[in-house]
């Protein structure tokens, strides 16, 4: 493990502690994408709904499990059987990501009452906060953070 991967650890589990959060970790977008290319097996859950990942965007690689169902919004029931699916290591890294953190982070939650180890919110989600003009993508996230994505 290179001391980078470790002071990212380090960094989420202390942000983990200073929220009382019950699973491994927090990480910001960057630190997500450094662990998905650094650490093997990590893997990155997109938690939005299909019209987000089609029409704003998504992660290439990742796995895409809807947390609330579209249209009707009501909680995916199967969400934990897809998550045993596309990630069948509890003890591998899994890295989730929404809008803005929020669905991440009850995902992370369930993911660790389920038994993994290394459950982690991606802060800021995909698209971060609303700005002044109730705008999203100019406070934080993953594509303000310049990393890679596709839409369509």
């Amino acid at each position: 493990m290179t001391d980078t991967v470790k002071d990212t650890l380090d960094a989420a589990q202390q942000r983990a502690a200073i929220r009382a959060l019950p699973y491994f970790g927090a990480v910001t977008p960057s630190e997500a994408h450094l662990l998905l290319s650094a650490v093997p097996g990590a893997k990155l859950i997109d938690v939005r709904t299909h019209p987000e990942w089609d029409y704003v965007g998504r992660v290439p690689g990742s796995f895409l499990i809807e947390w609330n169902t579209y249209p009707d919004g009501a909680r995916n029931t199967t969400f934990l059987d897809e998550l045993r699916q596309r990630c069948p290591d509890a003890n591998a890294p899994v890295l989730f990501l929404c809008r803005s953190g929020q669905r991440s982070d009850s995902a992370a939650r369930a993911a660790r009452a389920a038994g993994y180890a290394m459950a982690f919110n991606v802060l800021e989600g995909f698209e971060g906060d609303k700005d002044r003009e109730s705008h999203r993508g100019t406070l934080g996230g993953w594509r303000k953070a310049g990393l890679p994505w596709v839409q369509g």
